[in-house]
């Protein structure tokens, strides 16, 4: 089955390009976000490349033997196209730029202010960068405008590599390089008839690459989460390498056959191989889920189910990588997408419109659709959030084989206090691993962390859901006020 794909533009002399602005001011803009032109476009250019990064199911007239081809980063030498290339060379510079800003060796708290300078520079030097490494078809595109194609493209490319301001980095500056990379599509910058090849290059040879690139800006300047719920989050900085990751080990398919949404290929590592850090080694170089798993053990000490619970939870899911890259698409429209924190900073213009798509349907009502702010509010960090108190309550969203796994916050453990909270929150939305749908023979046994024996429910009249499901509370601040104490 062929998927539609993002349309490239085609009223070349009539359309004028925009210097991109900014139109989600308010928790009310999100839902004219997701029934616009630009949400549309996203989302399908996230599907695009997401089946193009499944194993491909070879015919048995290919002469090798081998049933199907995986795309993995290490073994993936097809020769790029030129678009591709050039813009490889892009990020190269980019990396470059660091070792030419060594971060500050004065005390801090948070970020370093050398990233500042690491992005004045940047700032600087893009026009040029990007008149060296733009396809030549973009750069020639004919327009009837007097902003250039440049300006229009430069808002999305400087917008990916964090605030200079807040010293932070999260998924919606890696949303800004996916639109990058959706406008150089839509000029027709790209082969758009290579059957896939151009777009496992795209993921594999420049969005890879410029994770990379983000993952070293974040070591080097210690870059702060943008927005992040703490532990209760998938990650604090990054979401596409899991998407994509989990479809690379999906099972392999033909061109007509409908991307899958469970199983895996048969030599695929187990989804609770993350806690290995001998496997978790080995896969990193070949594997984008893998890899992302590697810079968290980079970055963090202690136990995995403990400074990630959520991916630890997510490991437990036996329906194979299909089923988790069937629940990262869903939870990517559900926590990137549909949240007011991450799109607020995302800027629209003639590529990615603010204008409504006709054929949108209004946008089901949910908690990640109602509970917005009502007014733009400056974001807050992990450093001045305010610990809530626990709430003993049942947990009411989608299990896997390990326990529940919400797209949220446990709800057991509300998380920080943003400006725009309003209490009491309400239950786990429905966009979770797995859908309700697909619970039939689960388990319905939690999750519990090495070596943790599962407390009496009657734990919960002191400890909250946490202390009934078995896992350890979250630890107690010193001035943090809990029901019953």
């Amino acid at each position: 089955m062929e998927l539609p794909k993002l349309s490239l533009l085609r009223d070349k002399h009539h359309h004028t390009f925009v210097v991109p602005v900014k139109r989600i001011n308010e928790g009310h803009d999100v839902q004219q976000f997701l029934v616009s032109k630009a949400h549309h476009d996203l989302m399908l250019f996230v599907l695009q490349l997401n089946r193009a990064i499944f194993p491909c199911r070879l015919s048995r007239s290919n002469g090798s033997g081998a049933q199907w081809r995986t795309w993995e980063l290490d073994s993936y030498h097809d020769p790029p196209s030129h678009a591709v290339r050039r813009l490889q060379g892009l990020l190269h510079r980019l990396n470059a730029v660091i070792d030419e800003v060594p971060p500050d060796p004065g005390p801090r708290r948070f970020g370093n202010v050398a990233f500042r300078q690491w992005y004045e520079a940047v700032e600087a030097r893009l026009p040029d960068f990007l008149q060296d490494s733009l396809p030549e078809q973009v750069l020639l595109f004919s327009h009837s405008s007097n902003v250039s194609v440049q300006a229009e493209l430069q808002s999305y490319l400087l917008g990916a590599f964090g605030s200079a301001q807040r010293l932070d980095y999260g998924t919606g500056h890696e949303l800004a390089f996916l639109a990058f990379l959706g406008c150089i599509w839509k000029l027709g910058g790209f082969d758009v008839s290579s059957g896939g090849d151009e777009e496992r290059a795209i993921v594999l040879g420049l969005i890879e690459p410029y994770l990379q690139l983000i993952r070293r800006l974040i070591k080097t300047y210690t870059l702060e989460p943008a927005g992040s719920h703490g532990v209760w989050g998938l990650d604090d900085h990054s979401f596409l390498p899991y998407l994509f990751g989990s479809a690379q080990y999906g099972p392999a398919i033909s061109a007509t056959d409908e991307t899958p949404v469970e199983g895996s290929l048969s030599n695929a590592p187990d989804p609770a191989d993350v806690t290995k850090t001998a496997v978790v080694e080995r896969e990193r170089g070949r594997n984008m889920y893998f890899s992302a798993i590697g810079f968290i053990y980079d970055v963090k000490k202690g136990p995995f189910w403990e400074h990630s619970p959520m991916l630890y939870d997510i490991s437990g899911v036996r329906s194979g990588w299909a089923k988790i890259n069937k629940g990262m698409i869903k939870m990517y429209m559900a926590e990137v997408l549909s949240k007011f924190p991450v799109v607020q900073h995302f800027y629209f213009g003639s590529l990615f419109s603010w204008d409504r798509d006709p054929n949108a349907a209004p946008p089901p009502s949910s908690v990640h659709t109602s509970n917005q702010p009502s007014t733009s509010q400056p974001e807050k960090t992990e450093s001045n959030a305010i610990l809530l108190p626990l709430r003993n309550v049942q947990n009411e969203g989608p299990t896997t084989a390990h326990g529940p796994v919400s797209a949220t916050p446990s709800s057991a453990f509300v998380g920080t206090a943003a400006p725009w909270a309003k209490q009491p929150r309400v239950k786990s939305p429905t966009t979770a691993f797995p859908s309700q749908m697909d619970q039939r023979n689960i388990s319905q046994t939690p999750r519990l962390p090495p070596n943790v024996n599962p407390r009496p429910v009657a734990a919960a009249q002191s400890g909250g859901q946490a202390a009934a499901t078995g896992m350890p509370p979250p630890t107690r601040a010193p001035w943090a006020k809990y029901p019953g104490t």
